[in-house]
């Protein structure tokens, strides 16, 4: 029975090992990308690539930025299974994924004719800089679409023009080498939610709804390529991400590069020129509370501002009160996400007022309930229980997750933290942001800020 009528119900994940998985004939010109002859590791592989060749049903698959969801980009009924298992909106585009610079030639046509009668080259010279630069890696760039195409319409949502890269992962370019076309790949999510960085994360999602999941370890990047297209003037960037705008103005013709993503009239565009630009993205069940870092010198601030501690604290307080305690039948989970300037439990554990003119002080603290578990490949967490001194009856309870203070080590662990935290069933996540400007701090605060339910500033 072909693979495309079967069971969806047999999601299986295939464990990929570290090995000889291919490599470039020539690390200078990236043109062809070769397997090894004989290896045992490609085996998972060649079961994936079967699957996409003859199949309508996506494959979840690793990348150096997040796992993807890869489908033949030639074919509208493989390209409508990654809508379809993701429940993704059809005028969402897709980015394609290439294994070397013999395939994307093969999408673009035959390049203009010279003065010497020689074709040029169909790749635009202004990305030969890029390319040379971050390719294998996680940038995406924007060229023109053929005519006739060979991609899938569904590819382009309508645009005239597809993004394409070449993920910096021999796993992935091997898997694509495989099935001989390009892959058309979001993340390997279900829509809205926060991107998959391990392969469970792949499985909590699409567990049914696709037949196979490469298992490659987790991503070390753990955002999303930048997408930038340089056929216009000046060049814009519209997604940032694994690579910073910093880095990009380095190379020649691209000083000048903006940032389209800041740019109102490209948010939410009917027709978005990138993904992630339209729709409300990368979001737990959870509501999300982000707070912009302090922009002025040296401010610092060590948590949650306390009129929200205060907030939480009193809520429960007057529902005990009302109710009495024992009938409280919801105690609140309250999750935060802790990056470079928050202390432990983000103000929850040491909040007070009063206390002047007589009046007795009031407190809350925090009792831990489980020690700092640096376990998860990504982050450190620790639990604890919410007390008021009105009380020596727990509150609520706390889970905090701390990604580090170094930008990459935000980066990596930051959807899997929102992932955490919705499996821990939080009711509201608070969000330490950073500062965004240059770097890849940029995408971290692109991806919080479209999580967010709210955002707050320090006064």
């Amino acid at each position: 029975m072909a693979s495309s009528n079967r069971s969806l119900a047999q999601t299986r994940i295939l464990k990929v090992h570290n090995g000889s998985l291919g490599s470039f004939r020539d690390t200078k010109t990236l043109e062809t990308w070769e397997l090894p002859t004989v290896t045992k590791e490609l085996e998972p592989l060649r079961e994936a690539a079967k699957e996409l060749r003859g199949g309508s049903t996506p494959v979840g698959f690793p990348t150096e930025t997040v796992y993807g969801l890869g489908a033949d980009a030639t074919r509208s009924d493989a390209v409508k299974g990654i809508y379809k298992a993701k429940g993704r909106p059809s005028d969402n585009p897709l980015i394609i994924h290439i294994c070397d610079l013999t395939m994307l030639r093969s999408l673009l046509g035959q390049g203009e004719e010279t003065n010497r009668d020689v074709i040029a080259d169909p790749i635009p010279a202004i990305y030969k800089p890029l390319i040379e630069k971050f390719w294998p890696g996680p940038l995406t760039i924007l060229l023109l679409n053929s005519k006739p195409s060979k991609l899938a319409p569904e590819v382009t949502a309508g645009l005239p023009t597809f993004g394409a890269r070449m993920p910096d992962s021999p796993l992935a370019l091997s898997l694509i080498h495989l099935a001989g076309v390009p892959l058309a790949a979001p993340s390997a999510n279900a829509s809205t939610k926060p991107s998959p960085t391990t392969a469970a994360h792949v499985m909590n999602d699409l567990n049914g709804k696709i037949h196979i999941i490469l298992d490659g370890g987790p991503c070390l990047v753990g955002v999303e390529s930048t997408v930038v297209d340089g056929l216009c003037d000046p060049p814009v960037v519209l997604r940032p991400g694994g690579v910073s705008i910093d880095r990009i103005r380095e190379c020649e013709g691209w000083a000048g590069v903006v940032e389209g993503y800041k740019d109102a009239s490209e948010i939410g565009a009917s027709a978005p020129r990138a993904p992630g630009m339209k729709y409300k993205h990368y979001s737990p069940k959870a509501r999300v509370v982000l707070y912009e870092a302090p922009v002025k010198d040296g401010q610092r601030q060590n948590g949650i501002p306390l009129e929200e501690v205060w907030r939480v604290v009193d809520a429960q307080e007057q529902r005990i009160s009302q109710l009495g305690y024992e009938k409280i039948d919801h105690f609140p989970k309250i999750g935060i996400v802790s990056t470079r300037t928050w202390t432990t439990w983000a103000g929850f554990g040491n909040a007070e007022r009063g206390g002047t003119g007589g009046v007795k002080s009031n407190f809350t603290r925090v009792k831990s309930s489980q020690g700092m578990d640096s376990s998860d490949y990504f982050f450190a967490v620790q639990e604890g229980e919410l007390y008021g001194n009105s009380s020596s009856r727990k509150l609520g309870h706390v889970i905090e997750v701390s990604l580090g203070i170094e930008t990459k080590d935000i980066a990596r662990g930051l959807f899997s933290a929102l992932r955490h935290l919705d499996q821990r069933e939080v009711d509201v996540i608070y969000v330490e942001g950073v500062e965004d400007e240059g770097g890849i701090a940029a995408a971290v605060m692109n991806r919080l800020r479209k999580a967010a339910t709210k955002i707050l500033g320090y006064e």
